[in-house]
C-alpha cells in the first residue's frame, strides 16, 4: 500500500483569507449561512428526528425523506471547519447539543438511521422493511453515514472532542461487521461512504476502514442484482427523476475499472470518481488510474458546461451524452439543463484529487471555471438563498430559494466554503504549486522549514497578482506558478470550447522586480532559486473579454457565443436588456469593461453594441458575472448569445 500522494494538500487552516472577494464569502458563511440553515435544519424536524429516535421527546413529527440526517452531518462538517479557523462558543455550544441528541439515537450495536428507528415496524417507503434491503436503490444508510463519519472527524480535530467521533466509529464497526467480501455484498446506491470511511482511515490509521472503503467501490457491477427491476420502479414512484438507465443511475452497471463514460446521477459519480482517486494513490492501481482517466476525458471533452456545471440532464440530475448540453431548465416539466450544485462541489473534489496524482494544472482549470461561475451561483450573494439546479439560460421563473425539501446544495455549500484556501496551494516534493490566485497568507512546512506565502490580488477582477516568500531561512526550492488555460487562449483542456480571436498578449512575470522568461511545463511556470525573507513575486495576466464558442456538435450553442474574461462567465439579464433571446452580438464589436464597486457587492461588467433581430436596430448591452445573476428580482437570462 501506497500511503503517500505524488502531491500533497496544504491543510486549510494553515491558510488565512484577507482579500475581499472570498473573505466576504468566507464570513458570510460563518454569520449568515450556517445560522440560517441551522435554523431551516430545527424548523424542518431533521434535528427533530435525532430526538425522537433517541426517545429526548414525545413529539413525534418527523422531517420527510431518509437522507435527510446526511443535511445535519454536512452541517456540522461545516461549523467543524469554521471553528477551527475562528473559535465560536456560542455555535460550539449549539452544535454540542446537536451531536449529544445524534449520540442518543444510535441504537445499541451502533445502527443510526433515525427513519427506521423512529418506526421501526413501519419505516418509511423508501427503507425497506429490513435493515440495508433497499441499500443500492433509495435507503441511504451508508450515504448518510458517510457523511456522519467526515463531520466526526472534522468536529474532532477542530475542537479534540470525541462524542461524534465515537458515534461514528461505533456505527463503521457496524457496517465492518454485515459488509465485505462473503457478507453483504450490496454496493451504495448513492456514493458517500466511501469518502467517509477514507477520512476515517485518514484520522485512525486502520487499514479495514481503507479496506472497506475499496470493497463498495469493487463490488459495483460484479453481478446481476436481483429484484433490481422492482427496486427501481418503487424507487421512480418517490423520485421521477431517477432516470430509465437499469444500472446506469448511480453506476452500477459496470465494475468501477471498466467505467470509461460518465453516466448517471451526477453528485453520485463524482463522489465515486473522488474515492477512486484516494484508492488508487493508496493501492497504486494502475487499473483504478486508467478509468479515472477516461472518465475526465469523457467529462471534460463532451459534458462540461462552459460554466463549469456538470450533471447537464434534469432527467436524473444525470450526465447526458456526448455534446448534449442544452441551457433551459424548464421547471415546469422536470426537462433540460441541471447543473446542480451538489454536482459542481463534486466535480471540484475530484479534479482536486486529480491534480493531486498527476501534479499538473487543467485539473485545476476545470476546478477554478467551477468554482467562480458554476459553484458561486449555488448561494446568494446574501448567503440565505440558493440555487439548486444552475441553468445556462432563464425565462425569469427561477429564483434562488431560501430551502428545499430536498436540501442537500445549501448544506453542501455550507461545508465547502470554509475548505476554498486549502485549493490555494499544493507540494510536492521540494517545490510549492500556487494553484489560485487568492488574496491570502499561508504557513507551508517544506521539509521541516516553514515558508510563509503572502499573495496580495484583486483577482478574479484584476489580473495583477503580488506574491511575497519568506522562507524561516534562506534556501533553494522552487516555486510552480500555475499559467491558467484561458490565459493561453485555452479556455479548457478539450476542444469543446474555443475563443474565437486567441490574443497575442502575455503573460508578464518578475521576480525581484527582474523580468522573466516564461518557461511553462505541465501549465506551471517554475522558478527554482535560493529564496530569502522579502523576496517578491509580481505576475500579471492580461484579462481581455473573450467571445466562447462551443464544438460545432453542441447543437444548444450553435451559431451561439458566450463571452468571459479571465475564470468569469457572464451573462446578460432583461433588468438590464430588452429581448434578450432576439440580441445578435457582431464578431467585430468592440467590447469594454469597467468594475462597478456598487453593484452586486462590486463586479466588472462587460458592455458594448448588439443587433436587436427583431427591429434590426442598434443597441447598448450590459453583461453581468454569470454567478450573480437573479438577485434584482424578476428576470430573464442567457449565457449563449446569437453571432
Amino acid at each position: 500500500m501506497n500511503t503517500v500522494n505524488p502531491v500533497k494538500q496544504i491543510p486549510f487552516y494553515l491558510i488565512k483569507l484577507n482579500d475581499k472577494f472570498w473573505r466576504n464569502r468566507l464570513e458570510t458563511n460563518t454569520f449568515v449561512t450556517i445560522p440560517h440553515v441551522l435554523r431551516r435544519c430545527e424548523k424542518s424536524r431533521r434535528i427533530a428526528n435525532f430526538e425522537i429516535a433517541g426517545g429526548l421527546t414525545d413529539k413525534k413529527q418527523t422531517s420527510k425523506f431518509p437522507f435527510d440526517d446526511s443535511d445535519v452531518f454536512k452541517i456540522l462538517e461545516g461549523v467543524a471547519y469554521t471553528l477551527k479557523l475562528t473559535p465560536h462558543v456560542e455555535l460550539e455550544k449549539y452544535v454540542d447539543e446537536i451531536i449529544d441528541k445524534i449520540a442518543a439515537a444510535q441504537e445499541d450495536d451502533g445502527y443510526l438511521y433515525t427513519h427506521r428507528t423512529i418506526n421501526p415496524e413501519n419505516p418509511s417507503k423508501l427503507s425497506g422493511k429490513k435493515r440495508w434491503e433497499e441499500v443500492t436503490i433509495a435507503s441511504h444508510e451508508l450515504y448518510n453515514v458517510g457523511h456522519l463519519y467526515e463531520a466526526a472527524v472534522a468536529y474532532f480535530e477542530a475542537t479534540g472532542k470525541e462524542t461524534l467521533l465515537n458515534v461514528a466509529i461505533k456505527n463503521a464497526e457496524l457496517v465492518l461487521k454485515i459488509f465485505g467480501h462473503g457478507k453483504n455484498e450490496s454496493p451504495p446506491g448513492h456514493q458517500e461512504i466511501e469518502l467517509g470511511l477514507l477520512r476515517l482511515f485518514s484520522s485512525a490509521k486502520d487499514e479495514r476502514y481503507l479496506n472497506l472503503a475499496k470493497f463498495f467501490l469493487d463490488i459495483r457491477g460484479s453481478k446481476d442484482r436481483k429484484g433490481y427491476d422492482d427496486y427501481v420502479l418503487q424507487c421512480k414512484e418517490a423520485f421521477p427523476l431517477m432516470g430509465s438507465d437499469k444500472f446506469g443511475y448511480n453506476q452500477t452497471h459496470k465494475p468501477v475499472t471498466e467505467q470509461k463514460e460518465a453516466v448517471g446521477h451526477a453528485v453520485r459519480a463524482t463522489y465515486m470518481y473522488s474515492a477512486m482517486a484516494n484508492i488508487a494513490v493508496l493501492f497504486n492501481d494502475e487499473k483504478y488510474l486508467v478509468a479515472l482517466n477516461q472518465l475526465w476525458d469523457d467529462v471534460i471533452k463532451h459534458k462540461f458546461s462552459i460554466t463549469g456545471g456538470i450533471g447537464a440532464s434534469a432527467n436524473g440530475e444525470a450526465f447526458d451524452k456526448a455534446y448534449i448540453l442544452p441551457n433551459y431548465y424548464e421547471k415546469s416539466n422536470e426537462l433540460g439543463v441541471y447543473n446542480e450544485t451538489c454536482a459542481s462541489i463534486g466535480n471540484i473534489f475530484w479534479n482536486f484529487r486529480m491534480h493531486l496524482i498527476h501534479g499538473t494544472s487543467k485539473y485545476i482549470d476545470v476546478l477554478e471555471r467551477t468554482l467562480y461561475n458554476g459553484l458561486l451561483s449555488g448561494i446568494s450573494l446574501e448567503g440565505d438563498k440558493f440555487f439548486y439546479p444552475n441553468p445556462l439560460a432563464s425565462e425569469g421563473d427561477i429564483f434562488r430559494k431560501k430551502w428545499f425539501f430536498i436540501a442537500c446544495c445549501p448544506s453542501n455549500i455550507v461545508r465547502f466554503i470554509p475548505q476554498i484556501q486549502s485549493y490555494i496551494y499544493s507540494l510536492k516534493d521540494s517545490m510549492i504549486n500556487i494553484n489560485l490566485f487568492i488574496g491570502s497568507t499561508a504557513k507551508i512546512d517544506l521539509n521541516g522549514n516553514f515558508i510563509e506565502m503572502h499573495q496580495k490580488t484583486n483577482y478574479p477582477w484584476e489580473g495583477l497578482v503580488e506574491i511575497e516568500v519568506n522562507p524561516s531561512r534562506s534556501m533553494e526550492f522552487s516555486i510552480a506558478l500555475r499559467i491558467p488555460g484561458w490565459a493561453q487562449n485555452n479556455p479548457v483542456p478539450s476542444d469543446l470550447y474555443r475563443y474565437m480571436t486567441p490574443i497575442e498578449e502575455k503573460v508578464r512575470l518578475e521576480v525581484n522586480n527582474k523580468l522573466i522568461d516564461l518557461e511553462i511545463i505541465e501549465g506551471y511556470c517554475i522558478i527554482n532559486q535560493t529564496w530569502k525573507k522579502g523576496d517578491r513575486i509580481l505576475i500579471e495576466f492580461p484579462m481581455p473579454v473573450h467571445r466562447v464558442v462551443a464544438h460545432d456538435k453542441v447543437q444548444d450553442c450553435k451559431g451561439m457565443v458566450a463571452l468571459e474574461r479571465g475564470p468569469i462567465v457572464y451573462c446578460i439579464e432583461s433588468i438590464d436588456n430588452d429581448n434578450i433571446e432576439k440580441l445578435k452580438l457582431n464578431d467585430n464589436t468592440q467590447l469594454d469593461h469597467v468594475y462597478q464597486e456598487e453593484l452586486l457587492n462590486g463586479i466588472v461588467t462587460i458592455t458594448g453594441s448588439v443587433q436587436n433581430l427583431e427591429s434590426n436596430a442598434e443597441q447598448d448591452f450590459l453583461a453581468i458575472p454569470y454567478h450573480v445573476w437573479a438577485h434584482r428580482g424578476r428576470s430573464e437570462m442567457i449565457v449563449w448569445m446569437h453571432h
